[in-house]
């Protein structure tokens, strides 16, 4: 074996959804913060196009973000829709996180490969990340409703026009005892195909 896969599968195990309202205000350091990139970015790409783009809001830009992200739920929902609830959420996870990263997506100019291939991409280093996340002990969210994904997200980003943000990650240290989990037993999820 080249690696302990008892420890790889410990810390797969292990993830958990921690939301910012359970992160404490302990600061996450930028060198950890770029490991934890350093190791999103080795997610299988198609074409080896990489096409994630990260851009990190730590500090005074978590406010900017959320003002941004309540102009953009308003902007984007009916006034019959409106739900201060949900616009409360979207505003104050920002300001919880002590470091919210956007996840932007690429497009190869030439479009070797599909956008959805490109997507995927993205979403692997996403879990590379989590799980970097996990290994340190850090809290980890990856949000992805309509403000954190719409076109107005992606210009704020300078994104271009065929590029995506496909949600915002929030990362802090826990200041809950690390949640349990659960996954259905493997006959429920899995068929095993021999002719």
């Amino acid at each position: 074996m080249r690696h302990s896969v008892s420890d790889l599968t410990a810390v797969i195990r292990d993830r958990r959804t921690i939301y910012p309202k359970d992160m404490s205000d302990r600061p996450v350091q930028r060198d950890l913060v770029e490991q934890l990139l350093g190791n999103a970015v080795w997610a299988p790409t198609h074409g080896m196009t990489q096409p994630w783009r990260f851009k990190v809001f730590v500090g005074a830009a978590r406010q900017r973000l959320s003002e941004f992200l309540g102009t953009e739920y308003r902007r984007n929902t009916p006034p019959e829709r409106f739900m201060q609830r949900k616009f409360d959420n979207m505003t104050e996870r920002p300001l919880l996180a002590n470091v919210v990263i956007a996840l932007g997506m690429v497009r190869d100019p030439n479009e070797k490969v599909s956008l959805r291939d490109e997507q995927f991409a993205v979403a692997c280093a996403v879990q590379n990340l989590h799980l970097t996340c996990t290994a340190h002990g850090l809290g980890g969210f990856w949000a992805t409703g309509n403000a954190m994904t719409g076109e107005g997200m992606r210009d704020m980003l300078g994104l271009g026009p065929k590029d995506a943000c496909l949600g915002l990650f929030f990362i802090g240290y826990p200041r809950i005892d690390w949640p349990k989990g659960y996954r259905k037993p493997l006959p429920d999820v899995v068929e095993w195909i021999d002719r």
